[in-house]
């Protein structure tokens, strides 16, 4: 087989991948440095040796695993939740007509525009009245659905063919069959792409966990990461080695999800 010669392309491409991949290549370097180390001038870049005690303040010092199981659930929840009513939400659009349908789109999609710091304040006071402040569900229900996701699955559902849910239409499926049974499968690219996003969004939140959660046991690793920082001092290696920890799951995510949406786009295909 002959093989394909570097084009020009690859001389902007490979600079560009190093100066966004060294970053994370030093984060990870930093995780196993000393205090010392990471306070030099200038900065070391390689540590003189693996010293483990970032990782054993994060896991060991201090409540990281339970930070971390509380952005587990949260980021679970939310994606479920999100591929649920905006998929649903986003049929409705695309193929139910009713009074104001389009104005309602417009605005559902408008709302997007509209800053979350501008919201917080009487977001928290409904909060507090209820009675869910320093609760997970605090940092759950505003996200149970957002303008992008219905957005994303109003514009895929547009482009899906009518004719094979007028053929199952005929064939006696009720349309929650055909959604169900017809469309969702088909709309797993889709469905990967928001899950991706979503999760990404809902995993690296810090503003509202800072204004909803006040007790340390229902941190997320976001919040929980700002704890080994002071005013005056910080602990480095814990927080580059709480940093590579969090980082680890959306990386995970992103590369499953890259491989499902290929996949699912394959089968679409030659469905």
């Amino acid at each position: 087989m002959r093989r394909r010669l570097p084009s020009g392309w690859h001389l902007v491409l490979v600079p560009m991948s190093a100066v966004t991949v060294l970053p994370f290549v030093w984060m990870v370097l930093s995780s196993f440095m000393t205090q010392g180390e990471l306070n030099r001038f200038p900065p070391s870049v390689w540590p003189e040796a693996l010293d483990l005690g970032g990782y054993r303040t994060v896991l060991q010092g201090s409540d990281f695993p339970r930070w971390f199981l509380n952005s587990v659930l949260v980021s679970g929840a939310i994606v479920i939740a999100q591929l649920a009513l905006c998929s649903m939400a986003g049929y409705a659009f695309a193929r139910m007509r009713f009074i104001g349908s389009r104005i309602t789109l417009v605005l559902v999609i408008a709302t997007a525009l509209i800053p979350f710091q501008l919201t917080v304040i009487p977001t928290f006071l409904i909060f507090n009245k209820v009675g869910l402040t320093d609760t997970l569900g605090a940092l759950i229900v505003p996200q149970l659905s957002s303008a992008v996701g219905i957005y994303l699955m109003t514009a895929f559902f547009q482009s899906f063919p009518k004719e094979l849910e007028e053929a199952a239409r005929i064939d006696g499926c009720s349309r929650f069959a055909v959604f169900f049974r017809v469309v969702l499968p088909v709309a797993k690219p889709a469905l990967a792409a928001l899950a991706v996003i979503t999760f990404i969004t809902a995993w690296n939140d810090l503003f509202w966990p800072l204004v909803a959660i006040s007790s340390e046991a229902n941190y997320t690793v976001q919040v929980g990461l700002t704890t080994f920082q002071g005013q005056h001092k910080a602990d480095w290696p814990a927080v580059m080695a709480g940093t590579v920890l969090t980082t680890l799951p959306v990386l995970g995510v992103f590369l499953f999800g890259q491989r499902r949406f290929v996949q699912a786009l394959t089968g679409a295909v030659k469905g």
